[in-house]
């Protein structure tokens, strides 16, 4: 069986996280079978993971060349495992294939989590007197699973992700080989190499996305997600509407202009998406500050967070909710809606702070894993912190989230750069900060020249608690608005405001 991902992504770690990989020296049943136990129990809902069998590690690297394993042994282990999975309680058949590396083969183990989850396995795979126990991840060990944790597992048995469910209307047919093709071309895969047409169901099952018995298997969803022209076939309302109001949705609803309806795969309607806002709404703008030849150059929102909010909100999409996600564009603001709202194992405080939203329940799992392959994801919960992130770098406002108490909507408001409006009539603190002219942070400048005459930008990033490239462009622009203006020379000068009136 030909892995659907390149066997030197996993060795270097690449696209798969190091809690989803293992190495091991040599043929170790008990100890592997634990962590096939773990890997098929999914307890934090990571997608499974792989073992590498034949391959020495070293501080968590692989030790190159490999030391494989002869072709001899490689069958007698595949023999084995046979006898093994019968073992496992239930029954759980890991994927495997040999893999030419460095002038030698090794054994992949592929596990992908079990739909028949909680499995056990014997503490001693060769004992007589067989002992069963269950084994989750940890980090990235296999450890036996007692207490609490035993608990939450059996609990866990029947909760399998939508997207990991097998679909008894989708047919073979509904599959586009040439979507399917681009996409183990572009993960580098083996299988791209082989006939998709002609054994296409062959290639679906070594991808794990077929469920079922044998007489009565079912393509499973993320398979029509990923790989279906039309996947609101299955998917009502699978969809990306863009709407942008030139004047803004409050002051003017009726100034309206509609893009175009994205449809299609997921990773189709996040590059469609992208693209639109990418040449339609991203702009750069440069400042050139008087009496300085530096020049602070900027953009109304950096293409890396949109990029991010646009992946989030179609991974973590209800695919079984008949609604859009809805792309609102406004002068201050870009509004980015979808449906359902984050788990219920994400706190209140958590979505209100914005920082980091941490959940063991992945709506799509699958979907998430065929998008990090694809470059769209990082990763577990490292969307919201990119977000923040770049618009930090950017000089932006902090992205902000809603939902409501019964979590139906997830709702995100990423802020126009404040600079961005520079063409404005005087008006009072207030009403540019209520306007989005000015940030509040801004205004705490201001009124630190106001109070605290000659007071220097090293001065007012110790009292804001920010850095002095952020006071720096902050100064900037309140300059370049004719806010504030320079007394003196740029060593010796200091700043004071102009006229408000």
């Amino acid at each position: 069986m030909a892995l659907p991902i390149n066997i030197e992504d996993l060795l270097n770690k690449h696209k798969v996280e190091s809690n989803r990989i293992e190495f091991k020296k040599g043929w170790n049943p008990t100890k592997i079978y634990h962590s096939i136990c773990a890997f098929a129990n999914d307890f934090d809902n990571i997608g499974g993971g792989y073992i590498l069998v034949g391959v020495e590690e070293k501080d968590g690297i692989a030790v190159r060349p490999v030391t494989g394993i002869p072709l001899d042994q490689l069958d007698k282990i595949q023999r084995e495992m046979v006898n093994f999975n019968n073992m496992m309680d239930p029954f759980y058949s890991p994927r495997i294939s040999v893999e030419e590396v460095d002038d030698t083969h090794i054994l992949v183990i592929w596990v992908p989590s079990g739909i028949n989850r909680p499995y056990a396995v014997p503490t001693d795979v060769k004992s007589k007197h067989k002992q069963y126990a269950y084994y989750i991840r940890y980090g990235t060990t296999s450890i036996e699973a007692k207490g609490e944790r035993l608990d939450e597992l059996r609990e866990m048995a029947n909760r399998v992700p939508f997207d990991d469910r097998g679909n008894p209307d989708i047919q073979a047919t509904d599959i586009s080989t040439t979507l399917l093709r681009d996409y183990l071309v572009t993960v580098n895969s083996r299988l791209a190499n082989e006939n998709l047409t002609g054994n296409l169901l062959d290639i679906l099952e070594q991808m794990n996305l077929l469920e079922g018995p044998t007489e009565k298997r079912m393509i499973k969803n993320v398979a029509a997600m990923m790989f279906c022209d039309q996947p609101t076939k299955f998917f009502p309302v699978s969809q990306v509407e863009i709407v942008t109001f030139p004047e803004g949705r409050e002051r003017n609803p009726n100034n309206l202009v509609e893009a175009p309806i994205i449809k299609g795969s997921v990773p189709y309607m996040i590059r469609e998406a992208l693209n639109y806002l990418r040449t339609n709404v991203i702009k750069e703008q440069i400042i050139k500050p008087k009496d300085d030849e530096r020049s602070i150059r900027f953009f109304n929102y950096p293409y890396q967070a949109l990029e991010e909010a646009v992946v989030n909100a179609l991974y973590h999409r209800n695919y079984q909710l008949r609604e859009p996600v809805e792309i609102t564009i406004e002068p201050e603001r870009i509004t980015i809606l979808s449906h359902a709202g984050p788990d219920r194992s994400i706190s209140l405080k958590a979505i209100k702070e914005a920082k980091i939203l941490r959940s063991r329940r992945y709506r799509n799992r699958r979907l998430g894993e065929f998008l990090k392959e694809l470059d769209l994801t990082e990763g577990r919960a490292t969307g919201i912190p990119t977000i923040q992130e770049e618009l930090r770098k950017n000089g932006s406002g902090k992205a902000v989230i809603e939902t409501d108490d019964d979590r139906t909507y997830f709702l995100m408001d990423i802020p126009c750069h404040p600079y961005w409006h520079q063409n404005v009539e005087k008006e009072s603190l207030n009403d540019m900060v209520e306007n989005n002219i000015l940030s509040s942070r801004q205004k705490q400048i201001i009124q630190l020249i106001q109070n605290t005459p000659h007071v220097t930008q090293i001065e007012m990033a110790r009292k804001l608690n920010v850095s002095r490239q952020t006071i720096y462009r902050d100064i900037t622009y309140l300059a370049s608005i004719e806010i504030i203006v320079r007394e003196g020379s740029n060593k010796k000068g200091y700043w004071i405001i102009a006229d408000l009136q």
